[in-house]
């Protein structure tokens, strides 16, 4: 063999030998078509709104061509499994962490800080410590929430200037830093409006009828906000709330179809994909999570349930521009 083709051969297995020992190493963060992704999912409980999130969050990744697998974990509305889970996905080195509430995105920034976390259905991601700003994450962990600047305020004003309302009862989960930031949110804008809350609190979906039949009689409505031990029982609320003719707005849409009067929102499908949008950049190494902005949900509409109006012998106004649950 002559000398200058046993360079060729030796460039040649040089080669190969590089590439083989490349295939052996785990690339995060840069996807191309024949890598598989490891999505770990952390989920504090089943309900349609969360379950909608994940649903789009899944689209998203689709639609961008991530061929994903996921880890799915849900806590059941036990914030202690929430660290399990939350350790367990770390353990197993996922690629990405889809946090699914609050508290599992909590658990999830606890437990790392170098897998990347994307998060949604939550309220207030400052707040609970997720990140440094809605501007400059800063850390491991981003996502989208679950509170329109505006849907309170329109909420409010709707019970006040449309039904009349001036005590508004409201169920909720005290120890969810999501419930807690809503209900002073609604208490603070109530001091200009001379209207109240009553409050009434729950640790468990086993408490919530037993607490909602507590506002009997000390109030004229009521709003359920995104609680997810609460909404996780909202049907005992809602049998409570129009038996007595009590007109209750909702914080998602998902109440409205199971019985809520109304709600200003958005589905919780589109923040969930908006979420997902977010962690494909991040998995094809085009941002990291400290760049990208949390997202506020970018529609909001008023949407009623007919049924649940006529129950409570609410005619329903043109001027209100509402729309209509299936």
């Amino acid at each position: 063999m002559k000398k200058g083709s046993k360079k060729v051969l030796a460039v040649i297995f040089s080669a190969v030998l590089l590439l083989a020992a490349c295939g052996d190493g785990k690339v995060k963060n840069n996807a191309t078509s024949s890598k598989k992704y490891k999505i770990g999912v952390s989920q504090i409980v089943e309900h349609p709104s969360l379950n909608a999130a994940f649903d789009g969050f899944k689209k998203a990744l689709e639609d961008a061509g991530i061929d994903a697998e996921y880890d799915v974990q849900i806590a059941q509305g036990d914030n202690s499994a929430n660290t399990t889970i939350a350790t367990n996905l770390v353990s197993a080195d996922v690629d990405l962490i889809f946090a699914n509430s609050t508290p599992s995105a909590q658990a999830a920034a606890s437990a790392t800080s170098e897998i990347p976390i994307i998060f949604t259905s939550v309220t207030d991601a400052v707040g609970a410590e997720l990140v440094d700003s809605m501007e400059s994450p800063g850390g491991n962990v981003t996502g989208t929430i679950d509170a329109h600047p505006d849907a309170i305020t329109k909420t409010m004003k709707f019970l006040k200037d449309e039904l009349g309302a001036k005590n508004v009862g409201m169920v909720f989960n005290s120890g969810e830093q999501n419930s807690r930031a809503q209900v002073d949110a609604v208490k603070e804008m109530l001091k200009d409006m001379d209207m109240t809350v009553v409050e009434a609190s729950v640790s468990t979906s086993a408490d919530v009828k037993q607490a909602t039949e507590s506002l009997l009689g000390k109030v004229d409505s009521m709003y359920i906000i995104t609680d997810n031990t609460v909404v996780s029982a909202l049907e005992s609320v809602i049998s409570v709330a129009n038996d007595n003719k009590i007109p209750m707005m909702v914080g998602e849409f998902d109440s409205v179809k199971r019985g809520g009067l109304a709600a200003y929102g958005f589905e919780y499908f589109d923040i969930g994909y908006e979420a997902g949008q977010m962690a494909v950049k991040i998995l094809k190494g085009e941002r990291k999570p400290a760049d990208l902005p949390v997202q506020i949900p970018q529609k909001l509409k008023l949407i009623m349930n007919k049924g649940t109006a006529s129950t409570l012998g609410l005619d329903i106004k043109d001027e209100w521009k509402a729309e209509f649950s299936e």
